[in-house]
């Protein structure tokens, strides 16, 4: 039986009402960077994933309800997120494949073992200088800075991952360098997918993979354009496949 659910949190519909979820009503809330990550999840039964900065677990839900046989864990450092992960897990039935854990990134990583993972997942904070944050709401704070900083974050993801194991990250377009950078240490063999608002519009996001100790070329993949034209609210037909239905990306 789930738990009851509180005033300041709503339970909506995911991946199209395949699956339930418990957000708070103000804060950050799982949106289109959210399911573009999980669709591009392209883990195999049997492989172990971590979720790094789960939320409230909207990612792994989405990813574990297209990748029967994946496991994946969450790792999120905000007790009551971590608690709504938990309610979601259960009231999705999945707790034979999915768990939380609350901690900060690092301490998680180290206490779940260094190259632990077949493959990671991240959205991580868009932001980890303070004086460029653009002033979200306080209660969404927490969600865009990173205050161990990108660098450290993708450090930590490719020292979770074995050799051969693969990392997906979406971020903003204009870090990709950073991305690729810090990514670059240990990872290698990247494809990176532009996200664009509309075709004539520079990409905002970027959907980057890598592979822990890959050599192969960089791939630059075509785009995903997300809306027909300028001004229109309506996502194009590929992507309300991947909102709304099993429909995943490619690389």
């Amino acid at each position: 039986m789930s738990a009851p659910l509180q005033a300041d949190v709503s339970e909506d519909g995911w991946l199209g009402g395949r699956l339930r979820l418990r957000q708070p009503r103000a804060g950050y809330r799982a949106g289109l960077d959210a399911a573009l990550l999980a669709a591009a999840c392209d883990a195999t039964p049997g492989m172990r994933v971590l979720d790094a900065g789960c939320g409230v677990g909207a990612v792994m839900l989405a990813a574990a309800a297209r990748r029967p046989g994946t496991r994946f864990v969450g790792v999120e450092r905000d007790a009551a997120a971590a608690a709504l992960a938990r309610e979601n897990i259960a009231l999705n039935a999945m707790e034979d494949r999915i768990e939380v854990v609350e901690a900060p990134l690092a301490e998680a990583v180290r206490s779940l073992g260094h190259a632990a993972f077949d493959a990671a997942l991240a959205n991580p904070p868009f932001f980890d200088d303070p004086t460029t944050l653009r002033g979200p709401a306080p209660e969404r704070r927490a969600a865009w800075l990173a205050e161990e900083g990108l660098g450290a974050w993708c450090d930590i993801l490719t020292k979770a991952v074995r050799e051969g194991g693969t990392l997906a990250i979406i971020h903003r377009a204009d870090r990709l360098a950073d991305v690729l950078e810090w990514l670059g240490r240990r990872a290698g063999s990247f494809a990176i997918r532009p996200l664009h608002p509309f075709a004539e519009a520079p990409a905002k996001r970027v959907l980057v993979r890598a592979v822990r100790a890959g050599r192969a070329p960089l791939r630059l993949l075509p785009p995903l354009v997300l809306h027909p034209g300028a001004g229109a609210a309506r996502h194009r037909p590929e992507v309300e496949a991947i909102l709304r239905g099993p429909a995943g990306l490619d690389w």
